[in-house]
């Protein structure tokens, strides 16, 4: 089956073949036809149309839903609060809070401190109304330093004056008991 070339080749005869005199020009004329031959304009008439009815029913929907649908007004907005605003301030407010509340839980009331704590706790519960009203300030008025800083020093104030009080008790509790010795003695 294989055969080899070199005898293929010695049985080739070589034939010359003639183009016609005329074939270069008819081969450019084709090359050229094909080259600038103008594109097929495409009918676009139907995207238009289209385009023209979802924009109408989009325009209707949008009248309509606005036109029929009240804007009520939010109900459950969240108020803003020292906590609200960073976890920063939210740690502090926690801080803060949590030793008031300790220190409130500790006080022990008995005859002997119950106008020193009476006298306390209303400055404290004025301290706390002080502090919701500055809360209410900051949701009306936004948020800005002043405000916040007056919210941190109110915390800081009650738990002073809790502090001072647990003080004064601790004052006073000593003084009781040097005085209850003396008259034993």
């Amino acid at each position: 089956m294989s055969k080899d070339i070199r005898e293929i080749m010695k049985n080739y005869k070589n034939q010359e073949v003639s183009l016609s005199a005329n074939h270069r020009n008819k081969f450019q004329d084709r090359l050229m036809q094909e080259v600038h031959q103008k594109p097929k304009k495409r009918n676009y008439k139907w995207l238009q149309v289209a385009a023209s009815v979802v924009l109408i029913v989009s325009l209707s929907i949008g009248y309509f839903s606005s036109e029929t649908t009240e804007i009520e007004p939010a109900k459950n907005t969240k108020e803003i609060t020292l906590g609200n605003l960073s976890p920063e301030f939210k740690s502090i407010e926690d801080y803060y809070t949590n030793s008031i509340n300790y220190e409130i839980s500790n006080l022990s009331v008995n005859d002997n401190n119950k106008e020193i704590l009476d006298g306390y706790l209303a400055r404290i519960s004025e301290l706390t109304k002080e502090y919701k009203s500055l809360t209410q300030e900051l949701n009306t008025k936004g948020v800005n330093d002043e405000i916040i800083n007056a919210l941190i020093n109110n915390l800081q104030l009650r738990l002073q004056l809790l502090q001072r009080l647990k003080k004064q008790l601790k004052n006073l509790k000593t003084l009781n008991a040097t005085q209850n010795e003396t008259q034993n003695i």
